[in-house]
């Protein structure tokens, strides 16, 4: 478990947005070329399993927190966001073991890590799989 901030500066607790289903652990930045490709994709599945027991818990590696924002509204990304602003030295990334991104992990109500780094029409279909 851990908390960073929101963009609006306020403590978000991972732990406090399991038990709902499965969610999506996405570690991320605005300055990474790859993640932002990844961006619209999450944003569909996001979409089409919302509201069926699923959500996404967002970390950036971010250091700027206006290029953080700013990737938040242009990429339309409308779930939990947090970021300590310490770029690779991000204790949540830290703490997940996370050397590179985009990096993700499924997790279950219960937290238990269902898969890793599943992107494109794999994250669709993986909870296709388990949602249904």
């Amino acid at each position: 478990d851990f908390t960073a901030k929101d963009p609006g500066g306020n403590p978000v607790k991972l732990s406090d947005h399991l038990g709902k289903g499965y969610l999506l652990i996405d570690f991320w930045a605005s300055w990474c070329g790859p993640c932002r490709r990844e961006n619209p994709n999450v944003v569909k599945v996001y979409n089409e399993y919302k509201g069926k027991g699923f959500d996404v818990f967002a970390v950036s590696l971010d250091k700027s927190k206006e290029a953080w924002v700013a990737a938040i509204k242009k990429d339309n990304l409308t779930w939990t966001h947090v970021s300590d602003l310490l770029y690779w030295d991000s204790e949540p990334a830290k703490l997940y073991g996370v050397r590179a991104i985009p990096s993700n992990l499924l997790v279950d109500k219960d937290g238990v890590i269902v898969a890793k780094n599943i992107r494109g029409e794999e994250l669709g279909q993986t909870l296709k799989d388990l949602l249904n």
